[in-house]
């Protein structure tokens, strides 16, 4: 691995985008921002394969949902030729853009994109033009997908870097499919997870995925944090167990894996669907060292009394640096960071819009 000097925290929020720079260390930070002023940022992502752009998933009021590209880290911004939108005639919307997800090493200007309502797209050509995926778009279970508070979203995707044509994706609520072809066709992965609010709680599809995640290095071991519970599988989505045994709730948005440890992981829980606040007043980041069999909370520097915050599915990211660095963002817009893999805390930012999404990335600058 080539050797960084510096790390970049990019910073989605309801009011535009921030970018926070370091070196190594991380323990000072300089704050550049806000950028795109006006709008909401979805998401933000560095593009790895090259350090230097940053593609960014917004939405307004005025203007609807669009993709925005900057080469030079915020100073300019650029609109590509066209944002993911479906064909005339299937009397679909993009209504938000979720993810924004580079193509892997060897797959220059490859890009996907997840949406609401659920969908894929993909772009070949540095997102200037997207086409949706149809198998997925049109998969058999899809009558069974149901909009959950963020609508009927695509929001996580991950691509098996040992298995060039194969992907997985988490849709809420609808579930985790996987595709072994490059897209052309695929399968509902859900088996064990549950939908404790149909009929049938063990349904092929209909399952409400928060967040999906899994590290590079062993990608067939997934996690995923659901609205009934946190699961891992073991097999690449064939099947599914339940690991919430030792949290507070089942409840909870993000999850995110250890940037060097597969076993390692992040959640936070919450109260409840209906009470969506960390429990017991109390800020706490919990952390499994051995897979999810057994639990740990991190709140050295958190807040412990009156502490009713939210965090929402894309605000919980891990670092490539050694020790791993832990970051959390509220909807209070309040930045809490963790410099020894979760231990202790410390606060990074307050007084932020709302933060939508973190993510961390290497530039060259």
């Amino acid at each position: 691995m080539k050797q960084r000097n510096s790390i970049i925290l990019l910073v989605g929020t309801q009011k535009g985008g921030f970018l926070l720079t370091s070196d190594w260390d991380r323990k000072k930070w300089e704050v550049l921002g806000p950028f795109l002023e006006g709008s909401t940022v979805v998401h933000m992502v560095l593009d790895p394969r090259d350090n230097r752009t940053i593609f960014a998933a917004t939405s307004h009021l005025v203007w609807g949902s669009h993709i925005q590209r900057s080469r030079d880290f915020g100073k300019t911004w650029e609109v590509p030729k066209e944002s993911p939108k479906f064909p005339p005639g299937l009397g679909m919307t993009v209504n938000s853009i979720w993810e924004i997800k580079p193509g892997r090493e060897g797959e220059p200007g490859t890009f996907y994109a997840g949406v609401e309502p659920a969908a894929l797209f993909k772009s070949q050509d540095e997102g200037n033009t997207w086409t949706p995926l149809e198998a997925l778009l049109n998969h058999p279970t899809r009558h069974l997908w149901q909009p959950a508070k963020g609508g009927l979203s695509l929001h996580s995707i991950l691509l098996d870097p040992t298995h060039p044509q194969r992907m997985f994706v988490g849709i809420s609520a609808g579930g985790v499919f996987r595709t072994d072809d490059g897209g052309r066709s695929w399968r509902a992965v859900n088996r064990g997870v549950r939908a404790d609010y149909l009929p049938n709680p063990f349904p092929e599809a209909g399952q409400c995925v928060h967040k999906l995640a899994f590290h590079p290095k062993r990608p067939e071991v997934l996690y995923q944090q659901n609205h009934c519970g946190v699961y891992r599988s073991r097999n690449a989505g064939a099947s599914w167990e339940d690991i919430s045994e030792g949290l507070p709730s089942r409840y909870g948005l993000p999850i995110a894996v250890h940037a060097h440890d597969p076993e390692t992981i992040y959640v936070v829980p919450e109260e409840s669907d209906q009470n969506r606040v960390t429990v017991g007043g109390r800020f706490r980041v919990y952390r499994s060292r051995n897979g999810g069999q057994t639990w740990e909370a991190g709140y050295k520097g958190l807040p412990q009394e009156n502490a009713y915050l939210h965090v929402l599915r894309e605000a919980l990211v891990t670092d490539a640096c050694d020790p791993c660095g832990v970051y959390v963002g509220t909807k209070g817009g309040h930045l809490f960071y963790s410099r020894d893999e979760g231990v202790t805390w410390e606060v990074l930012a307050e007084w932020l819009p709302p933060i939508y999404s973190l993510s961390t990335g290497f530039p060259d600058n």
